[in-house]
């Protein structure tokens, strides 16, 4: 992955490499193909209160850094840690003071919790840190506070209660798992104001890449001549003809 990779990302948007994952993901057979969007996530900064002023923010594409939470408390006596990776936070340390600065900081919170893994104090934590965005499958609170920072922030509903009410931060920089999309550490992550965030694999970016310039004009193709009279399935049958395998 270069800076100049992530700079061409920047022509897209994030329907478009969804489209582009889609048909370059592969699944088992019964599986979903999920084109790396993370689903349920809503901006909580910049607060930005209209559609247009969504349009003005710029995407954010970076690397992924991962946070892992646990919960508090085992659930019918059972061992509350994650089983497939050993905690990694050193006790005498903050998670958030070993962000990773120029990362897209993605935090997975256990289903089903009511408290917040991320409220005021860390996301300034984490915006000093010089992380470019903050993703937090689960819940923010302190939106006053959150609202004004910089660094933007993505979330899938808020709380009142603080993370130490259930979860605590089990591991950083490890495979995760958030709505059913894989996310490795490194991973690039395409967070798009307008329509959401989709995760890239590593694996994946130089098909991808290789895919989006005929993706995008075959659509560009099809608006034009279904604005022109043509009917869908005409256009899709002219244009939408591009193989999916990869290099």
């Amino acid at each position: 992955m270069s800076s100049d990779q992530l700079e061409l990302l920047q022509d897209y948007t994030a329907c478009d490499v969804s489209d582009a994952l889609l048909k370059l993901e592969t699944v088992e057979d019964g599986h979903r193909k999920f084109a790396g969007f993370l689903d349920g996530l809503q901006p909580y900064a910049p607060y930005h209160p209209t559609h247009t002023s969504q349009q003005s923010r710029p995407k954010i594409i970076a690397p992924a850094s991962t946070v892992q939470f646990q919960p508090k408390a085992p659930c019918n006596g059972e061992d509350a840690s994650p089983k497939a990776i050993s905690s990694n936070i050193d006790p005498r340390s903050h998670w958030a003071d070993s962000a990773q600065p120029d990362t897209v900081v993605v935090i997975q919170q256990p289903e089903g919790q009511r408290c917040a893994v991320l409220g005021g104090i860390l996301a300034r934590r984490l915006e000093v840190r010089g992380a470019k965005a903050v993703i937090v499958s689960g819940k923010v609170r302190d939106l006053g506070e959150i609202g004004k920072m910089k660094t933007p922030i993505w979330a899938r509903s808020t709380s009142t209660v603080g993370t130490s009410a259930e979860a605590n931060p089990y591991a950083i920089q490890v495979p995760i798992r958030v709505g059913g999309v894989d996310i490795q550490p490194g991973d690039i992550m395409f967070c798009d104001p307008v329509e959401g965030v989709v995760v890239i694999p590593q694996d994946l970016l130089n098909d991808v890449l290789r895919l989006l310039p005929a993706l995008v004009e075959a659509d560009d193709n099809v608006m034009t001549d279904v604005s022109a009279g043509m009917t869908v399935q005409e256009a899709f049958a002219k244009h939408r003809k591009i193989t999916s395998t990869k290099t």
